[in-house]
C-alpha cells in the first residue's frame, strides 16, 4: 500500500515538473544546472525562500503602519475615532441583518408607519448601520501609505535596474540565447521581492479592508502569483521584469491619490488621479499589449518557438490584460460623468458612506422619488477625487 502510494506520488511529481511542459525542446533540467558562480540560472527551489520573506514583509507593514503611517495620519489631520453608532433597533437591526442594508422606497415607508417614525431618520439609521460595519479612514490611510511606500520603493529600484539592462532598450534580448541566461544578483533580488510581496497581499486581503472588486483582486494576486512564478522557473525573468516595472508605474500614483483623499487634499488628490488615469491608461492598454505581448507572443514565437508553458505564461499575460480594460472602464466612467455632469458618482470600491447632512438629505429624497441606486452609492458634488478609484 505504502509503496503504491509513493509510486503514485512520484508520477505525480514527475507530471508537475515535466521538461516536455516546463522547457522548450531539447532542453533538460539538467541542462540549466550550471553554471556555479552566483545565482546560476533560476531554479524552482528559490521559490521557497519567497514564504519565510512575505511573512517578514507583512510584519515589517503592521511596524510601519503602527509607527510610521498612523502618526502621519494624525499630522494630517486624521482623527483616530471610532464611526458613529446606530441607536438600537430590534427592528431595524433584524431587517438590516436578514433582509437588506439598502432598503428600497416601498421598506422604507413601511417601516415608517411600523415604527411611526419619518422616513429620513429610518434612512439615517441605516446609513449609520452600515457604516458602523466599516473600518475607520486612519485604518485606510495606513494601508494606502505602506503599499505607497513599497511600490514606491520598487518602482525606482526596477527603473535603476532595467535602465542598465540591454532587454529595456531592445525586447529581443528577452529571448537571445534563451534559455541559457545566467541570474544576476540584482535580477534575482528583483523577483523574489516583487513575489513575496504579492503572496502578502494574498493572505492579507483576508484582512484587509473589504471591496466589491474582491473577486477582481483575488483574480488579479492568483494570475501575477502564477505569472512571476511560471516565469522565474522557465526563466523568462527578463521579460517578466518588463511586466512588473510596468505595473509599478501607476500603482503608487493610485496609492498616493487615496492618500490626499484621505486626507482631504482635493486639488492634490486632483491632481494626483488624473496623472494616475493617463499613466494608467497608456501603459496598459498602450505600452503593454504593443510592447510586452508583442514580443512574448510573436519576438518569442520567432525567435524560440511555443512549448507548454510558454502558452500558459500567455495565458496569464492575457487574463492581466483582460483585467486591465475593466478597470479602465471604471476609471473611464469616473472622468466621463465628472465630465458631463460635474459630479462624480462613488464608484463599486467605495467603502464609507458620507455622514453630512446635506448628502443625507439628498439621499432621502433619491430614495422617496425611486432613483436610489441599487447598491446604495448616491450621487454627491465635489472633485473627482472624492471616489474611490477602480483599481489594484
Amino acid at each position: 500500500m505504502a509503496s503504491a502510494a509513493a509510486g503514485a506520488l512520484g508520477l505525480l511529481w514527475g507530471w508537475l515538473w515535466s521538461e516536455r511542459f516546463w522547457l522548450p525542446q531539447n532542453v533538460s533540467w539538467a541542462d540549466l544546472e550550471g553554471p556555479g558562480d552566483g545565482y546560476g540560472y533560476p531554479r524552482a527551489r528559490h521559490i521557497l525562500s519567497v514564504f519565510p520573506l512575505a511573512a517578514g514583509l507583512f510584519s515589517v507593514r503592521l511596524l510601519f503602519e503602527r509607527f510610521i503611517a498612523k502618526p502621519c495620519a494624525l499630522h494630517v489631520g486624521i482623527e483616530d475615532s471610532d464611526p458613529h453608532l446606530a441607536q438600537p433597533n430590534a427592528i431595524l437591526e433584524k431587517v438590516f441583518i436578514s433582509i437588506t442594508k439598502y432598503p428600497d422606497e416601498k421598506r422604507l415607508e413601511g417601516l415608517s408607519k411600523q415604527l411611526d417614525c419619518d422616513v429620513r431618520k429610518i434612512q439615517r439609521w441605516f446609513r449609520h448601520r452600515r457604516n458602523q460595519d466599516k473600518p475607520p479612514t486612519l485604518t485606510k490611510f495606513c494601508e494606502s501609505m505602506w503599499r505607497f511606500t513599497f511600490y514606491l520603493c520598487v518602482f525606482c529600484y526596477g527603473i535603476r535596474f532595467l535602465w542598465s539592462s540591454p532587454w529595456f532598450w531592445d525586447t529581443r534580448q528577452c529571448w537571445h540565447s534563451y534559455p541559457y541566461q545566467p541570474l544576476t544578483r540584482e535580477l534575482y533580488y528583483y523577483y523574489i521581492m516583487e513575489l513575496a510581496f504579492y503572496w502578502s497581499l494574498m493572505f492579507s486581503q483576508f484582512i484587509d479592508i473589504k471591496r466589491k472588486d474582491f473577486l477582481i483582486m483575488f483574480v488579479h494576486h492568483l494570475a501575477t502569483i502564477g505569472l512571476i512564478t511560471f516565469s522565474y522557473i522557465n526563466n523568462m525573468v527578463r521579460v517578466g521584469t518588463l511586466v512588473l516595472c510596468l505595473h509599478d508605474a501607476s500603482d503608487f500614483l493610485l496609492e498616493a491619490a487615496k492618500l490626499a483623499n484621505y486626507a482631504k487634499y482635493q486639488r492634490l488628490c486632483d491632481t494626483l488621479f488624473v496623472i494616475f488615469s493617463a499613466v494608467f491608461m497608456v501603459t496598459r492598454l498602450g505600452i503593454y499589449p504593443f510592447w510586452i505581448l508583442n514580443t512574448t507572443l510573436f519576438e518569442s514565437w520567432e525567435m524560440i518557438g511555443p512549448y507548454p508553458s510558454w502558452w500558459l505564461f500567455n495565458g496569464l499575460l492575457l487574463i492581466l490584460q483582460v483585467l486591465h480594460v475593466i478597470w479602465s472602464y471604471l476609471i473611464a466612467r469616473i472622468a466621463f460623468k465628472a465630465l458631463i455632469r460635474g459630479k462624480v458618482s462613488k464608484d463599486d470600491r467605495s467603502d464609507v458612506e458620507s455622514s453630512s447632512e446635506e448628502e443625507d438629505e439628498t439621499t432621502c429624497k433619491k430614495t422617496l422619488s425611486g432613483s436610489s441606486s441599487s447598491n446604495g452609492a448616491n450621487w454627491v458634488n465635489g472633485h473627482m477625487g472624492r471616489s474611490y478609484w477602480a483599481g489594484e
